[in-house]
């Protein structure tokens, strides 16, 4: 997750990086590696570990974007969750990205002199309401439908090789938690990407199913050590 404090003063914005503990369950180390440390690892922005999280905390130009990815233990790397894009590497994987706006100065607001009140209009009369209709009885034996229950929503962002775009996708095709990805079929996937075009019909669905199945039963380390075999969501 990206945190942005923009200056008020100067064209920079400091830039909190946060990735949840159970991405890197019991690393000794993490580091953020990125364009603004040239990804030496001899530069990495060192995360602090928390209860929950790792963080970290750096001060950056405006008016550009930053590809970084997270590097976990020297070996293990890592694609921030809620990063603001994903574009291809030159290693076959996918970045993700910071993009840093240039915020315009606040424009000055002009003052305003209040408008005079006018005398509000006699309210209405208040007109009787109609009886409600009485409804009938249900038939004996039958039973009263059940209220639907509230949509769950889940962070498809966790699976590897899934963006805040292609989250979107998913969801505006019903597929809203692990349990309901792990069940689609990888046929319906690839036909959901392919209808968005051509910057999302050449991303593979092949592992998210797998993945999901873990996220859905909570088993994160699992899922931890399964996407440290994958690449941008493929093996």
């Amino acid at each position: 997750m990206l945190k942005k404090q923009y200056s008020k003063t100067k064209a920079s914005c400091k830039v909190t990086f946060t990735l949840p503990k159970e991405a890197a369950p019991n690393a000794a180390e993490v580091i953020v590696l990125g364009e603004f440390n040239r990804w030496n690892p001899a530069e990495g922005l060192v995360m602090k570990a928390g209860k929950t999280e790792y963080t970290a905390t750096i001060e950056l130009a405006t008016g550009r974007s930053y590809e970084f990815r997270y590097l976990i233990d020297g070996t293990k790397w890592h694609n921030d969750y809620q990063a603001d894009g994903y574009v291809p590497s030159t290693f076959g994987v996918d970045n993700s990205v910071l993009v840093l706006d240039i915020i315009p100065a606040p424009e000055k607001k002009a003052t305003v002199k209040p408008a005079k009140k006018e005398k509000a209009a006699p309210a209405p009369a208040k007109a009787k309401a109609s009886p409600a209709p009485k409804t009938a009885a249900p038939a004996k034996g039958s039973k009263s439908p059940k209220p639907a229950a509230a949509g769950k929503v889940d962070d498809l962002k966790k699976i590897e090789g899934i963006g805040p775009k292609i989250e979107e996708l998913f969801h505006k095709a019903g597929i809203t938690t692990f349990e309901g990805l792990a069940t689609a079929k990888k046929a319906a996937l690839k036909q959901i990407l392919g209808q968005a075009g051509p910057r999302y019909k050449m991303h593979d669905p092949t592992t998210w199913a797998n993945q999901a199945k873990l996220a859905a039963k909570g088993e994160w380390e699992k899922l931890a050590r399964l996407q440290d075999e994958l690449r941008g969501g493929k093996k």
